[in-house]
């Protein structure tokens, strides 16, 4: 026998034993909803699988992310304790086998010994249908597994084995296991009536759910604080949006950054729309001002509403003792990347007007085109809620809902007691000075 057969047969004899332990609808789909896997395989094929059932298999992905299924609720420990069971017998079976792959970056068309080893991890974990069978071949299969796998994990679901999904997939079974267990006494804190209609936003995951009659209406996707300046966990009620906000820079900034900018450019207030504000309420001229002078001057530096505002379009307001509130911004593209952690601990919202047209529903006369006429005539304009809306912000680095995805995601504040689990967090502190939302300072 070959050494290549003689490699083959051990791999798949300890996989066998993994099936006869887990038995098979454990190994076929611990964390993948089954009529999930079934339309997988069921797939048409052509020889080989087409860049047709690639985009299909993408999509379906995208799709057991964003099910309304929502994390918190009644169900939320039933579900994760369903993904422990699971996950104790991975364990008790031996876990998974570490993925090295030879080559980096690997992808679709590889072929090498160690795609073994990652078809043997994607099927124990359930991201791969074990009638696939083993091979070197970095097929349409392991394409479609490992696209599952990253948006488990929230990494972007390219089919790539790069550093973070490496990382993620080597992580062992019972860091796992102890990662469920961690989340689920957070979850089991969380499983009262939240109320018909509330809002969630998840720090580790980086995304906010608006909630009604336990379904979610609403998931955007959010940049939160970094491990420097973590967002805090509270539960609190939504009381006030504005459109078309001030902004107001904490003396930090206005020490730290903003002075020494007038010293280099005296226009730079005037060109980002920033006034001058005295005790007494009364506009001061920049051009008045001793920017020099060893202390700053004690006056408020705001801003006015406009495109280029910090806050851009809107503000949400909550009741917090840390100043933290949610809001839009012009920089769209921060919510492209995969890191998210960028704040002071003000968590800025993508597509914030859906959010902000569901707050205000019950609020009277404010439809979606009542609110788009204000904020195109760029007037600040407060709005309290005609009835508060619950906001739960919580730590949640693991969970499962009821369609039995179970869900990972980076220990970003290092909270979960295990190294493994903080993978990218060093992307999350920046080297910058200020306090609240500093990070919002206006272009230069």
């Amino acid at each position: 026998m070959s050494k290549k057969s003689e490699a083959e047969m051990i791999s798949r004899r300890t996989l066998l034993r993994s099936a006869v332990s887990l038995g098979a609808a454990s190994i076929a789909a611990p964390v993948l909803a089954q009529d999930t896997l079934q339309d997988i395989i069921s797939a048409p094929r052509r020889g080989t699988w087409d860049d047709q059932f690639d985009a299909t298999a993408a999509s379906r992905t995208a799709a057991t992310v964003t099910s309304n299924n929502p994390v918190l609720g009644p169900m939320g420990p039933a579900n994760i304790q369903q993904a422990i069971l699971q996950y104790q017998q991975i364990v008790a079976a031996g876990g998974w086998p570490q993925v090295t792959p030879v080559q980096q970056g690997l992808r679709l068309g590889a072929a090498e010994p160690s795609v073994q080893q990652l078809r043997q991890r994607l099927m124990i974990s359930g991201d791969m249908p074990q009638s696939v069978g083993m091979s070197n071949s970095f097929d349409s299969y392991v394409d479609g597994a490992v696209k599952r796998f990253q948006a488990r994990h929230g990494l972007p679901a390219d089919g790539v084995l790069g550093e973070f999904t490496l990382k993620a997939m080597n992580i062992p079974a019972d860091v796992r296991l102890n990662q469920l267990n961690t989340n689920l006494v957070r979850l089991q804190s969380m499983a009262g009536d939240l109320g018909p209609r509330y809002m969630m936003v998840n720090i580790p995951a980086a995304y906010v759910e608006a909630v009604e009659n336990e379904r979610v209406a609403l998931r955007n996707t959010a940049v939160v604080g970094r491990i420097d300046r973590p967002t805090h966990t509270i539960n609190s009620k939504v009381y006030e949006v504005i459109l078309n906000p001030y902004w107001t820079a904490p003396r930090s900034i206005v020490e730290k950054d903003i002075v020494p900018l007038m010293r280099k450019d005296p226009t730079y207030l005037t060109r980002n729309n920033i006034r001058l504000i005295d005790g007494k309420g009364n506009e001061v001229a920049p051009e008045t001002v001793d920017w020099f002078a060893p202390k700053a001057p004690n006056l408020m530096f705001r801003q006015d509403p406009g495109k280029i505002n910090a806050m851009a379009s809107t503000k949400i307001n909550f009741h917090n003792p840390n100043n933290e509130y949610m809001h839009d911004t012009p920089q769209q593209g921060l919510f492209n990347k995969l890191m998210r952690f960028e704040s002071s601990g003000c968590m800025r919202v993508q597509n914030v007007r859906d959010l902000v047209t569901w707050l205000l529903r019950d609020t009277p006369g404010w439809s979606r085109q009542e609110i788009e006429r204000v904020i195109n005539a760029r007037v600040n304009t407060p709005i309290k809620l005609a009835q508060e809306v619950p906001v739960y912000i919580v730590y949640i680095t693991a969970w499962s809902a009821k369609d039995g995805v179970v869900q990972f995601r980076d220990d970003i504040y290092q909270r979960d007691g295990a190294t493994e689990l903080a993978l990218q967090t060093k992307y999350g502190v920046e080297q910058s000075a200020g306090s609240i939302d500093d990070d919002m300072l206006p272009a230069q």
